[in-house]
């Protein structure tokens, strides 16, 4: 599976959102994550969104955002180098004898423990993709309870001045 993403700059309106996941379930294209948030510019919020599409669908949607009103830049992360990152939230039950194992596999991902009761950890986790996988791997080992996945967020790497 290839992974696709592009982020979409969209004017903060009522019903944007709608247009652009119409686009898509208009047209058949399945969404793999949709994360959105307010952007650095006042009144305008910023659409990241993967897909696992060929090249050429993959062009086609992307002619048809940069249509859509209130859309007011598409970046195809396709070109250039990418910072991507995501996040994670669980909730894992523990018991005396595991919480030092649990614990001591949050030390090596560099996971933050966020919440602690006599019963339960609740995690977070950032990290490129791989990373997350693999934490998430291990820690399947214990009782999961819950788990919350931001979605892929990205930003293209500045280009290098010569």
């Amino acid at each position: 599976m290839t992974l696709h993403t592009i982020s979409v700059l969209v004017e903060n309106k009522f019903g944007v959102l709608t247009r652009v996941a119409g686009l898509f379930s208009g047209r058949g294209y399945n969404i793999h994550s949709l994360n959105v948030a307010p952007s650095h510019r006042q009144g305008f919020s910023r659409m990241t969104i993967v897909v696992d599409e060929q090249e050429e669908t993959l062009n086609q949607i992307i002619k048809q955002l940069n249509k859509l009103i209130n859309v007011v830049d598409v970046i195809d992360f396709r070109q250039g180098e990418t910072v991507y990152r995501e996040i994670v939230l669980l909730r894992v039950g523990v018991t005396r004898e595991n919480r030092p194992e649990i614990i001591d596999l949050c030390n090596v991902f560099h996971a933050r423990i966020v919440d602690a009761t006599r019963e339960t950890l609740t995690i977070e986790i950032s990290g490129g993709e791989f990373r997350l996988g693999r934490f998430l791997t291990l820690i399947q080992d214990y009782d999961v309870q819950m788990i919350a996945r931001s979605g892929r967020i990205a930003i293209p790497k500045p280009l290098q001045q010569s």
